[in-house]
């Protein structure tokens, strides 16, 4: 099977896009370089680091991550166990690393997490944490909370703790060498069992109702000689879904074990509400595979096919029912409202601390309730603020991507103008309403005016195949339909891109 479209080289106008993505910086204000206080902090972490006292590295972890990936959180080992498992997965301790209240824990909190632009990766943690000291690099020996399951045959954990130690990884694998591997029988046990227990927790999640949005991912990729760019559009491999099951099972084992405890913060989303379900089921009625609620909304969205425009365009339309994600926090009394509807359970987000900055209070809390011992205070003290951090910091990334790809996308075609393309109708026509910004909003639907106040007619979001571009579209159209278009518009500087249908 095809995972990998790859549109042309965006080569023609290097200095033009690499200021427009210079200029997204500012715009949106991104963090720069690292302040020096905090620099100091972190080097002195690194040369007065203690490893944890006891010692794991007999146990032969592997990673697996993209291949140009250094900031690695997590390390697997899985193992028979009777007519079960034991499952073992190492997170890297940065806990260890950043003083309470010093100026490298004030700048974490300032950023929240890791933004991944286009032109380089503005790190959560400096470079010499997250990149060398704290990643569990092959070879290297690193402090890690290593979470230990017993599952039964079902690959439902039984038993978990956590606790500190000293781990080494033996290798660095990557999602496509896995992949092939597994395929063609030549994986070792590790990896054969990450199947085996990968497919098990997928079966879990469909009983609990859980639901995942498969859409195909679209990836900005700089070129080897840092003149350009592409973009990658692949569905997620298995082994993708395999490997995410291991650290959805250890989020909702910490989420367990805060609730517990009375402490600790939650990863929450409601369920869809009746509207959104009646909308949803209008959709995927309209383009020919009806959900009539006979078997579960996650269970429907795993019989789609991305590849078919149809089916595509409803995975397109599913993202209504995904709504409302927040974090919960508490200490003392359980919230009412504890459940991620996504994943059919209560989660919390444990298993990437060198990349989100929740991660890290969440694995000191779970690792003080397993053990019986007291829960820093800074910690429990920080529980209150961290909701309103997150929530900010995942709207800037979620907007400098969309921004970014907008701007990569107008790249790519902008000597294309007049051209014409194959697409399929993500979402067909609707009335527009002039918003008085003049952004044609690539992508997503937004902006229906044309800057000077004067309505444009009906339209629809277009996605065409080569290169893997979404984008506005006027004219009158029919969602999950294949339509004939001609480029009109592509600006960098403003990240407009507009098609015209073809009759």
């Amino acid at each position: 099977m095809s995972h990998q479209r790859i549109a042309p080289n965006v080569s023609e106008t290097p200095n033009t896009l690499a200021e427009a993505l210079a200029a997204l910086r500012t715009e949106l204000e991104l963090p720069a370089g690292y302040p020096l206080d905090a620099l100091r902090d972190a080097e002195a972490a690194v040369s007065g680091h203690a490893l944890p006292t006891q010692d794991q590295t007999d146990i032969p972890f592997i990673t697996i991550d993209p291949p140009s990936s250094t900031d690695l959180d997590q390390a697997l080992f899985i193992e028979r166990s009777g007519d079960g498992y034991r499952v073992l997965y190492a997170i890297s301790d940065v806990p260890s690393f950043v003083t309470p209240g010093g100026a490298l824990d004030a700048e974490t909190r300032h950023r929240g997490q890791t933004y991944y632009a286009p032109d380089g990766r503005i790190p959560l943690h400096p470079e010499i944490i997250s990149e060398r000291a704290a990643s569990l690099l092959a070879g290297q020996t690193c402090g890690a909370f290593v979470w230990d399951f017993e599952l039964d045959a079902d690959a439902e954990f039984s038993t978990v703790s956590v606790r500190r130690a000293r781990v080494r990884s033996r290798a660095k694998l990557d999602y496509k060498g896995v992949q092939a591997e597994i395929d063609s029988g030549t994986a070792g046990q590790v990896l054969q069992l990450l199947k085996e227990v990968g497919l098990k927790r997928v079966e879990l999640e469909r009983r609990r109702g859980g639901a995942s949005l498969n859409m195909p991912e679209q990836e900005i990729v700089q070129l080897p000689d840092g003149e350009g760019y592409r973009i990658v559009a692949a569905p997620p491999l298995p082994v993708e879904d395999w490997n995410a099951q291991i650290s959805l099972m250890t989020g909702m084992a910490a989420a367990q074990l805060m609730l517990d405890g009375k402490v600790g913060i939650l990863r929450t989303m409601p369920a869809p509400d009746e509207r959104s379900l009646l909308h949803f089921k209008r959709q995927t009625g309209a383009l020919g595979k009806p959900w009539t609620g006979g078997i579960s909304y996650g269970e429907y969205l795993r019989t789609l096919d991305g590849s078919d425009p149809r089916q595509l365009a409803i995975l397109h339309s599913a993202g209504m029912l995904f709504r409302g994600a927040g974090y919960t926090p508490f200490d003392g009394e359980v919230p009412d409202s504890v459940m991620q509807s996504a994943i059919g359970a209560p989660y919390a987000h444990a298993t990437a601390p060198l990349r989100r900055l929740i991660d890290r209070f969440v694995l000191v809390i779970c690792e003080a309730l397993s053990n019986g011992t007291e829960i820093p205070a800074w910690a429990r003290n920080a529980l209150p603020s961290l909701p309103q951090i997150m929530a900010w910091s995942d709207q800037l990334a979620n907007r400098m991507e969309r921004l970014a790809l907008d701007t990569v996308e107008a790249a790519l075609l902008v000597n294309h103008i007049g051209e014409e393309f194959d697409a399929v109708v993500i979402s067909g026509s609707k009335p527009a309403k002039n918003n008085g910004n003049g952004n044609n909003g690539n992508g997503n639907g937004n902006g229906n005016g044309n800057g000077n106040g004067v309505p444009r007619g009906p339209f629809g979001i277009v996605q065409i195949a080569e290169p893997a571009v979404t984008a506005r579209c006027d004219g009158e159209m029919e969602s999950g339909t294949k339509v004939r278009v001609k480029l009109l518009e592509a600006d960098i500087a403003t990240r407009q891109i507009t098609f015209e249908l073809l009759a």
